[in-house]
This record gives structure tokens, C-alpha cells and sequence, in this order.
């Protein structure tokens, strides 16, 4: 049985006979690495139980524990925290039940809950910046993880390829492209188009400030600015489906879809079914029909048919407009509905930024008030937005970092850090080159992925590939330590025909924290799968690092005289080596064999 499983127990069947009253849980944390302990008790919230001092009450506590549990050898008490030793031989059993063996498992059991994650949803008039890039890396590392617990999942993205946004840049492009493409100009598809977007823009400013000049209102001048105008009345020939509208329109968007494609795989992500917003905008006309005749939306004079949400603590919210077309909720509502008949979801995730979170609240009120049961089952992956030191991002006056350039930077700058620290000493060409991309990438990927979701992160890429602090980085190169411990040990052949190391051995302070934090790994992996947090798994695999860093530092391994010791620190070694590389990969990041 679990450790934390047997204490728990025991401490519940202490409180009954040490005070006469049942408790249905109790939970242990693991002990602060400043205090002498494995797991801790916080005895506070027993103090109405006990109806004694918080350090009576943890003394009497840890005796009992003592007393009925084999495997308790020692327990301290500071203030109301009582702090239980486990004795080495537990923990050893322990190591000897997981060394040497996977602890991911992406098998899917039979009756696993299938979830349905959305991420990425970039528009078709630009290409990916730093804000997608977080988008995508949190989707996918979330999927990782709930495939590692026994979820069904299933990955997809909702393409933005339709709207007022798009045919800006259809507009510029006729007008000011000559007829240029990403193969005449070698610019990568997503850029043309986005270098257009900008160009609209630029040219609409311009004669908004003209028209303000001649005397009208800014107001008037965005609404009626030749250009806002034109690209208006593109929008309605899309819509009447024009022949010549749509064949521009799908030449454009086949060159950015190829461009997201090349920064998806040097992201590291995918999906498994993409949905287009031009299939999906008016799936939702039919449903809120269904709505009002329910009695659960109604219809104001002017046609236009809202809900009222405001005895919610929201508002009135408008679903189809007085003259019948759709608004960015109507399409959502008709995906969302989509998806449930599709595919029979337990749970779907959408991952959109904060800036979002009313537009979900929404959503998924309006769903529920339609009596779809599946409702209960959506789910807003909130996440803070990525600043720089300057401020806010703007797509379409150009002053986003763009995906693409972001990381050919993070491989430049890892390739000069790495030369300069002697990482590609000894490898060839083509290998020095993969290790770069894969510390660069790494580096990017665990920057992003260690800040919690829910917080706004500053994006500064110096403190990033740093082989010293909280870094990708410094995780690989404690990975590429230890297999270059491995392999020293096999080309040595030091250790054959030794035996297996004694249950009776002796552990060391570092190596019983090292054993613990193994053990902490599936508490960590169903938390972060709990929270849709992969900043749980990163500062864990951080932590792993730090720790093992200073016992390498610390104690000897392949110098330790006594074989059978030494044996077990190379094992010891070794499972910490899979633990690094299977949590790098529930982030998406690779680890490097060499540097």
C-alpha cells in the first residue's frame, strides 16, 4: 500500500481512540527540505478535536504513529507541524519496485474519458506570434498530460479563415502586391499575407487622418475611409460566395496554412481534427431558431434575438443581429454543438487567453440553458497573456515577435551559448546543429510552460538558456550527466557480475530525498492533470535536476569503492534519467544524449 495511503489510515484511527471522534481524511505534505521529515501533518485544523495545544496534539499523534506503523521510525514536532520519518528500508523496497522503469504510461485503458482539447485558433491574416506560441505549447503539453492519466484525448484546432480580417489583406495584396507570391518573394506564405495585413493598416491610417483634416469626427472617419469601406463590401462578396472573391480568398489562405504548418512542426505540436471557422460560422443559425421557440431567447422589435442573462450577474447578449446574420457567439454555440454530435465528449477544453473569459462564461451558460447535458463538461483554459518589456503586442501595426523569427532566435542564441561553454565539443556538424535546435527549443518550450497558466507572464529570452537557474538547459544537461554516466560505466564493464545492492543499505540524506522525489511523481502528474497545469510537472523535473545536480557534486558514483553501492547510485542515476526525459516530454521538450 501507498505510504501516504497506510499514514493517513493510521492517523485517522489515532484521532478516533486519542479523542473519541471520526474523520473521513487527513492529508500529508511532503516535509520542507529545511525541517528533518519525509511527510508533515498540519495538526491545526484537529485542535477542535483534540481540545489541547497544537505540540500536544502532534505529540501524541506521532507516538501513536510510531507505535502502530512499522514503517514510521521517528517523528519532530515544530509549533503544530508534525514531521514523520520513514524509515530507509521503506524507500528502498520503493526504489527497487520502480527502478530502471517507465513511469509515463500513454496507453489508453478501456472506458477512458475522452476529452476534446482546442488550441492554437489563429486567424488567417497573419502569421503565429509569441502569444500563439504560448496558446499552443500549453494545449499541447495539457494533452500530453491528460494522455498520461488515462484520458482519451483528442486535439483540435478552430481556424479563424473568414471575416472582415482576412479580406484586409486580400484588399492590400490586390491593390499593392503586384501579384507577388511566396514563391516569387521566397517569404514564407503566413508572413506575405501578414506583411499585407500590416500594409492595410498603414494605408487605412492615413486616410482616416485625412478625413479628420477635411473637419469630420474620428468616428466618422474609421466607418467611412475608402478602404474600411472596400474591404466591407469584399466581405459581402465572400458571403454571396463570388467566384473571383473565393478563389483569391483560398489562394491566400492555402499559403498561410502551409506557413502554420512549418511552425507547427518546428513547435513540436499537432492536432488531431482541425475545424475551419468558414464551415463552422453559421452551424449556429438553426440552434438559436430552436432557442426562441423553447421560449429561452427572445426576440427584441427589431428582429434581432438575444437571451437575457442579466438576472446571471452578466448581461443581454445578442445571438443573430436585426438582419439575420450571425454573430462570433452564434458560431460558437453551432461548433460546439457540432462537436458534441460528432464525437461523444466527457470533457472539451478550450484554451484561450484571459482577455476571453467573459465570452466563455457565456458560452457555456447560454449551452446550459438550452438543456444540451454535455455542457457540464466545457471547460475555459484561462491563461494570462505574454508581454514584452515594452508592453502589448499589436498584430496590425507589426510590433508582434513572430513564431517563426522568436525561434530561429532561440536557436542562434543556444548554438552561441553552447560554443562558448564547450556543449558541441566533440560533435559533428549535423549533431552540434540538433543539439542547438533542441536546446533553444527547450528553452523556449520550459520558459513558457513553468509560469502558471493563470498568471501574465513578461517574455525575456536571456534568462531563458542560462545552464545554471530554473532552464531548460540546466534539466538537460543534468540528463545528458547522467547518460554519460551510464555510458562510462558500460564501456568500463566495472560493474558486471556484482550483486544487486541489499535492502540494509544505508541511505544518505541527498539519496533519500532523491528517492522521495521519485515518489512524488505521480502526485505531481494527477495535480497537474487536475489543474490542466503543466508549471506543476516543470518545477518538479527542476527540482529532480537541482537535486541530483548536488548530490553528483556531492557524493561519488563511479569512484564509490564499495561496488554494491556504487551499483545502487548508478541506478539511482539512471531511473532519475527516465523520470527527466518522460516529464521533458509531457512538456514537449526534447533531451540531447550528448553536449
Amino acid at each position: 500500500m501507498d505510504i501516504e495511503k497506510k499514514l493517513s489510515l493510521i492517523t485517522i484511527a489515532a484521532i478516533k481512540d486519542l479523542y473519541g471522534q471520526p474523520l473521513e481524511k487527513v492529508v500529508f505534505e511532503k516535509t520542507n527540505l529545511d525541517y528533518v521529515g519525509d511527510f508533515t501533518l498540519v495538526v491545526f485544523s484537529l485542535l477542535k478535536i483534540s481540545k489541547k495545544k497544537p505540540e500536544e496534539t502532534a505529540v501524541e499523534i506521532g507516538n501513536y504513529l510510531k507505535e502502530h506503523l512499522i514503517e514510521v521510525v521517528d517523528f519532530n514536532v515544530v509549533k503544530g507541524f508534525l514531521n514523520i520519518v520513514i524509515a530507509d528500508a521503506w524507500w528502498l523496497n520503493y526504489f527497487i519496485s520502480i527502478e530502471g522503469k517507465p513511469f509515463v504510461n500513454y496507453e489508453i485503458p478501456r472506458n477512458a474519458p475522452t476529452v476534446m482539447i482546442e488550441y492554437s485558433s489563429p486567424n488567417t491574416n497573419k502569421p503565429l506570434h509569441l502569444g500563439h506560441v504560448r496558446n499552443n505549447l500549453l494545449g499541447y503539453s495539457v494533452s500530453q498530460i491528460l494522455k498520461a492519466t488515462g484520458n482519451n484525448v483528442i486535439k483540435t484546432n478552430l481556424i479563424n479563415d473568414r471575416g472582415i480580417h482576412i479580406c484586409k489583406s486580400m484588399l492590400a495584396w490586390q491593390k499593392w502586391g503586384n501579384g507577388e507570391t511566396p514563391e516569387s518573394t521566397g517569404i514564407k506564405g503566413d508572413h506575405l499575407v501578414g506583411k499585407y495585413y500590416v500594409e492595410f493598416d498603414k494605408q487605412y491610417k492615413k486616410e482616416i487622418e485625412n478625413l479628420v483634416q477635411q473637419g469630420n469626427t474620428k468616428e466618422y472617419a474609421e466607418k467611412q475611409a475608402p478602404l474600411i469601406q472596400e474591404a466591407q463590401k469584399l466581405l459581402f462578396s465572400w458571403e454571396a460566395n463570388d467566384a473571383a472573391t473565393m478563389e483569391l480568398w483560398r489562394r491566400m489562405n492555402n499559403w498561410v496554412y502551409s506557413g502554420f504548418e512549418s511552425t507547427y512542426n518546428m513547435l513540436g505540436v499537432n492536432f488531431d481534427k482541425v475545424y475551419y471557422e468558414s464551415n463552422t460560422y453559421l452551424l449556429g443559425k438553426n440552434i438559436i431558431q430552436e432557442g426562441l421557440a423553447k421560449g429561452v431567447l427572445k426576440s427584441r422589435a427589431d428582429n434581432s434575438i438575444f437571451i437575457d442573462l442579466t438576472a446571471d450577474g452578466l448581461d443581454e447578449k445578442t445571438l443573430l443581429r436585426a438582419d439575420g446574420t450571425s454573430v462570433y457567439m452564434t458560431q460558437d454555440l453551432g461548433t460546439a454543438v457540432q462537436r458534441a454530435e460528432e464525437i461523444s465528449f466527457n470533457k472539451l477544453i478550450y484554451t484561450v487567453a484571459n482577455e476571453q473569459d467573459y465570452h466563455f462564461k457565456v458560452l457555456f451558460l447560454i449551452l446550459k440553458k438550452l438543456g444540451f447535458e454535455w455542457s457540464k463538461g466545457l471547460f475555459h483554459l484561462s491563461y494570462g497573456m505574454v508581454e514584452l518589456p515594452e508592453g502589448k503586442m499589436k498584430s496590425r501595426e507589426g510590433t508582434v515577435v513572430d513564431a517563426d523569427e522568436l525561434m530561429q532566435e532561440m536557436i542562434e542564441t543556444a548554438a552561441k551559448t553552447s560554443k562558448e561553454l564547450g556543449k558541441a565539443d566533440g560533435l559533428s556538424e549535423q549533431d552540434a546543429e540538433k543539439l542547438y535546435r533542441t536546446i533553444g527549443l527547450g528553452a523556449l518550450k520550459y520558459f513558457m510552460l513553468k509560469v502558471d497558466p493563470k498568471k501574465k507572464m513578461l517574455f525575456n529570452p536571456s534568462e531563458s538558456i542560462d545552464f545554471n537557474g530554473n532552464t531548460a538547459p540546466f534539466i538537460q544537461f543534468n540528463y545528458v550527466r547522467i547518460q554519460a554516466l551510464l555510458r562510462k560505466a558500460n564501456e568500463a564493464q566495472i560493474f558486471n557480475n556484482i550483486k544487486p545492492f541489499e535492502i540494509s543499505l544505508s541511505l544518505l540524506p541527498k539519496e533519500k530525498n532523491l528517492i522521495i522525489l521519485l515518489y512524488a511523481f505521480n502526485t505531481m502528474l494527477n495535480q497537474a492533470a487536475a489543474e490542466y497545469n503543466p508549471s506543476i510537472i516543470a518545477n518538479y523535473i527542476y527540482d529532480l535536476a537541482k537535486e541530483f545536480s548536488q548530490y553528483y557534486h556531492d557524493v561519488p558514483i563511479l569512484k564509490e569503492e564499495q561496488k554494491e553501492l556504487a551499483l545502487f547510485r548508478l541506478k539511482l542515476a539512471k531511473t532519475i534519467g527516465i523520470v527527466i526525459k518522460e516529464s521533458m516530454q509531457l512538456l514537449g521538450i526534447e533531451v540531447p544524449e550528448r553536449m
